[in-house]
Order: structure tokens, then sequence, then C-alpha cells
């Protein structure tokens, strides 16, 4: 595979009305594409050498900093829940428990066709399947589901960026549903090594201030019902 992002990731979010919104969807797709199709990543022997690499390319990162939002608000049975950057969440979380509608949009076009490949054959009416597309842009109809889960991106966009994606949330909410999602704690100590480390897999991080996340949930008009923290991670559920 190319070491840049091919002409088909181009042409997914050439339409989008922001070059720098294009450019980061391009780079997180892209990013995650190769991770998925477990490609090598060259990286410079100093970020080799860093303590949260080796656990990284261990397999063991992962699980460590993964938000569990089935803490905050677990997907009811007969719920229509949306989980927006959905990677392959319907295979590894456990939707055939809950008894909860899954839908899914992603950005990685890998993610996307595992998903729409392999759910039907995990449980085929509650896998209601996956779009191609970004967070701001969100491929469902207006009231549609009763929860929305987003983890695992926002810090690779700006603030700018979230503002458009909790407006779409809200579109596609019942009056009454929660939006669950997760937002970096630029404090914690892992956050700087984190940031370096994804920065050079591919896709820039933004150190905002919790401060500034929760400035924006409200300037939504969303208000903070649970949060919860985490090694990396705060985890918010919201109502508007």
């Amino acid at each position: 595979m190319s070491k840049k992002p091919d002409s088909q990731l181009q042409n997914l979010f050439a339409a989008h009305h922001s070059n720098d919104w294009q450019e980061k969807l391009v780079q997180v797709a892209y990013r995650f594409n190769r991770e998925y199709q477990r490609e090598t990543f060259e990286l410079p022997a100093e970020v080799q050498a860093m303590p949260i690499f080796r656990e990284w390319i261990g397999g063991s990162f992962s699980s460590r900093i993964a938000s569990p939002f089935w803490e905050v608000a677990k997907p009811q049975k007969n719920q229509h829940c949306i989980d927006i950057g959905c990677g392959i969440s319907f295979l590894i979380y456990p939707w055939r428990d809950w008894q909860a509608f899954f839908y899914g949009q992603e950005i990685s076009n890998v993610a996307r066709d595992t998903l729409n490949s392999r759910g039907p054959q995990l449980n085929s009416k509650l896998f209601k399947g996956v779009e191609l597309g970004a967070a701001h842009q969100l491929n469902y109809s207006p009231e549609q589901f009763d929860l929305a889960i987003a983890t695992g991106f926002s810090c690779y966009f700006p603030l700018e960026y979230w503002n458009a994606v909790l407006a779409e949330v809200k579109r596609v909410l019942k009056p009454g549903g929660h939006f669950v999602f997760d937002v970096l704690n630029p404090e914690q100590p892992l956050a700087e090594d984190w940031a370096v480390l994804e920065t050079y897999l591919g896709a820039e991080v933004f150190l905002e201030s919790l401060a500034k996340w929760e400035k924006t949930i409200k300037a939504a008009g969303a208000k903070i019902v649970t949060h919860k923290s985490g090694e990396l991670f705060e985890l918010y559920k919201v109502r508007f």
C-alpha cells in the first residue's frame, strides 16, 4: 500500500466545505486503515524507544485507554444506537447481550467493509449496517436514535470541527436521547507521549483543556449528565 492516502480517501472527503477538515479526515482514515490492515509503521528510533510505543506495539495499550461507554450509558433492549467512528465495535463489544440495534458511521473504509461483511453473520437482526462518512455529516434521519456514541477520535480534530459534530448529533437524536463521547485530558501523565506517538503514526493530536471542551459542550446547548475519568480520556454523557 502507498505511504500516502490513496485517491479513494481523497475523493471521499473532497466535498467537505473546509479544506482543513478534509485534510484531517483523510489523515485519520489513512492512519486507521493502515492499522486495521496490520501494516508496519516505520517510526524513528527515539519514538520506538518510548515505553508507550512498546505497549502499543505489544497490543496491550488499546484496551487500557479504551473508553467503556456502556458504564455511563448502557445500550438498552430495542434502543436504536448510532456508533460514530465505530471501528469494529459491533464485533468486540456485547451488542448481542444488550439487544440494542446497532448503526455505525466510519471514515475508515477498511473498518466499514469489515463490519458490513461480518456484522450480519454475528447478528442480522441487531446489526443495521455501517455508513462511510464523517462525524459532522451523518447519513441518517432526524430524531432516529435513542443513543449516540463517539469514542476514540475527538482528539484528532479542532474544537471548531466538534461544534459541527455536536450539532449533527443533536439532529439525529430523539428528544431526551443521550450522547456519549470521550475527549483527551491533556493533564494526564500519558497525554503528551501519546500525542507524540499518534502524530508519528500519521494523525496529529489536539491537546485542548477540559475547560474548553466543557465550554464547547455548553455552547452547543448540551448539558453534562455524567462525567467519568479514565487513564487518558474523559468520558462525557450529555443531553440536548
